[in-house]
């Protein structure tokens, strides 16, 4: 619970609009950082020109990354806009200078070492990152019904932006999923013999209160734990979290002796963008598949292989003189 009754019911708003969790934690955050920042005056009080103010000093004393600006004005502008009802307008302020690194991205034998020295659910898990260019959370909100084998797909709900999309399935995982899923299901029916299952989403579990008996709403990647609902307080039982997995794919780095990469969960999404991109697959599909709202965020892959277009090579290869 926070301390300022002001940013519980900012909170609470959010809530009722569906916002998910991951971006209720951001956008209070810079929220009450632009609060501090202007000597914790209410937001009322305040308005455009104060919201340039913090934005420009962001990118000129703190530094800060084009994205990370980006984020703060989308806090800024959720707080002024939806819930004060005090319009921003336009903004004149300084944008960030510092410019977006390239991803890491492992190559293909990269991706083979490490997938090597897994095994069970950590195996599956990262396969499933690689093979649908998955976020890690994606992955781990995956339920039961989100797996389509007949059409080789996976519908992932929710994802970044609260944007929702289908990706691809791997058909070389079925079996490894298919088992999982069995061991789920049968994991929901020991918790519902006492009334608990899989956390549902708030809307839902209201109108439905015995959903979270359906194998449909089951996590394939549950937590070994029960815990209580962020939102409503009722025990159930969340996904595993992503420690879990970051704690699993360091040490899995480690034996297979890549030591000259910063490999992160979200390398297996920026190298399935890279490979696709590098057998010739359209830009247009590899963006579709990733959720990016704009091709111009899935054209930085085309940096990362060197080549301003996908599948472009240099005319010089083509006459055979070297």
């Amino acid at each position: 619970m926070l301390k300022s009754p002001f940013l519980n019911a900012i909170r609470m708003d959010m809530r009722q609009k569906g916002y998910a969790l991951k971006t209720e934690k951001t956008y209070l955050y810079w929220i009450k950082y632009f609060i501090l920042f202007h000597k914790k005056r209410h937001p009322l009080t305040m308005g455009s020109e104060e919201v340039q103010q913090f934005l420009s000093y962001l990118a000129n004393s703190k530094h800060v990354a084009i994205n990370t600006q980006k984020i703060a004005l989308n806090a800024l502008a959720f707080l002024y806009n939806k819930y004060l009802q005090k319009p921003l307008g336009e903004i004149d302020f300084s944008p960030a200078s510092k410019p977006r690194n390239l991803p890491v991205v492992l190559s293909i034998i990269e991706v083979q070492r490490i997938l090597q020295v897994l095994n069970g659910r950590n195996l599956v898990l990262f396969s499933l990152l690689y093979g649908g260019g998955l976020r890690i959370n994606e992955c781990l909100r995956l339920r039961v019904k989100d797996f389509d084998f007949d059409h080789g797909c996976i519908s992932v709900h929710d994802g970044k932006g609260g944007k929702s999309r289908n990706t691809l399935l791997p058909l070389s995982l079925k079996p490894a999923i298919e088992q999982l899923i069995q061991e789920a299901i049968a994991l929901q029916v020991a918790d519902n013999a006492q009334a608990i299952g899989p956390s549902m989403p708030f809307a839902l579990d209201r109108k439905y209160p015995s959903a979270y008996r359906q194998p449909a709403w089951m996590y394939v990647f549950p937590s070994i734990t029960w815990c209580n609902h962020p939102v409503t307080g009722k025990l159930c039982r969340h996904h595993l979290h992503d420690s879990v997995a970051r704690k699993a794919l360091k040490a899995a780095v480690k034996r297979a002796g890549i030591l000259n990469k910063r490999v992160s969960c979200h390398t297996f999404r920026h190298s399935f963008a890279t490979h696709l991109l590098q057998a010739g697959r359209d830009i247009r599909t590899v963006q579709e598949l990733l959720g990016h709202t704009d091709v111009k965020t899935t054209q930085i892959y085309t940096h990362v292989i060197g080549q301003h277009f996908a599948g472009t090579a240099s005319p010089l290869d083509a006459l055979g003189f070297f």
